[in-house]
């Protein structure tokens, strides 16, 4: 955001002042009208911005892996609970600090990797229309009505829960500020100033067994988020006049971004070892990942999941090495991506 403040003392009548303001607030306003155009509309919105894809650095890894589970016989199905903001944190004028749709975050993180979904956050319409169905009032094609029939629904193998449980303003504030000025009885002068700050949100998920309740899998992260503010002024008199400029930005790394950031690197996390994937070219696609890359494990050919069968066990990851700490701009993960080939570069 720019902000451009000009004050100009002139030396002309008082009645040529009031006509210039008079003159500017008119000018600013020309682009409104109190009257609806033919369009329908007072004023023509700004903003060209095209819709994009909503990507994180882990995205493309997710759709990488979801080409290999995609091609398991029977992929394990996967629901998705509730997954709460429990950091309490509210905006001054009421509402939210964080985002309330991390499930809904969820779930497209899970669609990504390829892993089969069942619906078991918003039931509503189906609880509705079995209520109507057992009192046969929804009609059927053949002029019968509709039929409740035992086993319809596939069952779930994992649900995926927890919440977001952090929100940590100020762990970091610097400023820097600046000011050069001229001697004598008309001085330029000219100053600058640097702010940065950084905050940071926490994650806490669990994967549960849906036959067992067993905690199969338990995943917390963590991310910084950034923040700068840049400012430059100039204060000069210039043939009898004052001018007084000031320059401002203000920019900061998205908040809910970044939380969709922790869910996808939290799903890629917990999908790889449990379906025993282990792609060729998805090791290097987070290779600047500060936690290190993905524990792939090898693929366990012998798992082959049958409708009475249980899940396939779970074993624990365990870290081996130390992950090297990424060396990268922050901001070039946030970039429209590019691909290759196809829509998601040939994935899906």
């Amino acid at each position: 955001m720019f902000t451009e403040v000009t004050s100009l003392m002139t030396t002309l009548s008082a009645p040529k002042k009031v006509l210039g303001v008079v003159g500017l607030a008119l000018a600013l306003t020309g682009c409104i009208s109190p009257n609806a155009r033919e369009d329908g509309r007072y004023t023509t919105p700004i903003g060209d911005a095209p819709v994009i894809d909503n990507e994180t650095p882990y995205s493309s890894a997710l759709r990488c892996i979801g080409t290999q589970i995609r091609q398991t016989s029977s992929p394990l199905r996967v629901a998705v609970g509730n997954i709460r903001d429990y950091t309490g944190k509210v905006e001054d004028e009421g509402g939210h600090k964080v985002t309330q749709g991390a499930a809904l975050m969820a779930m497209s993180a899970l669609n990504k990797s390829g892993i089969r979904l069942v619906e078991r956050f918003d039931t509503a319409i189906t609880e509705l229309e079995l209520k109507y169905a057992n009192n046969k009032l929804i009609g059927a094609s053949d002029g019968d009505y509709r039929r409740i029939n035992a086993g319809v629904m596939p069952g779930s193998d994992y649900y995926l829960v927890g919440g977001i449980t952090e929100l940590n303003y100020d762990i970091r504030n610097g400023r820097v500020d600046g000011l050069f000025s001229e001697t004598g009885a008309t001085p330029l002068q000219a100053s600058g100033s640097m702010n940065l700050f950084v905050m940071n949100i926490g994650l806490d998920l669990r994967l549960v067994n849906s036959k067992t309740l067993e905690v199969v899998d338990v995943v917390s992260y963590q991310k910084q988020i950034i923040g700068q503010e840049i400012g430059a002024g100039v204060f000069d008199f210039f043939g009898g006049n004052i001018f007084d400029i000031g320059v401002d930005e203000y920019s900061v790394e998205p908040l809910q971004l970044a939380v969709r950031s922790v869910i996808e690197r939290a799903v890629l996390e917990m999908m790889v070892p449990l379906h025993n994937v282990r792609p060729a070219t998805c090791r290097e696609i987070n290779k600047n990942d500060p936690m290190g890359k993905i524990d792939f494990k090898a693929p366990n050919t012998a798992n082959t999941r049958s409708a009475q069968a249980a899940p396939a066990p779970y074993t624990a990851r365990v870290a081996t090495t130390t992950p090297e700490r990424a060396v990268s701009s922050p901001y070039n993960y946030y970039a429209e991506p590019t691909f290759n080939s196809g829509l998601r570069g040939g994935v899906n």
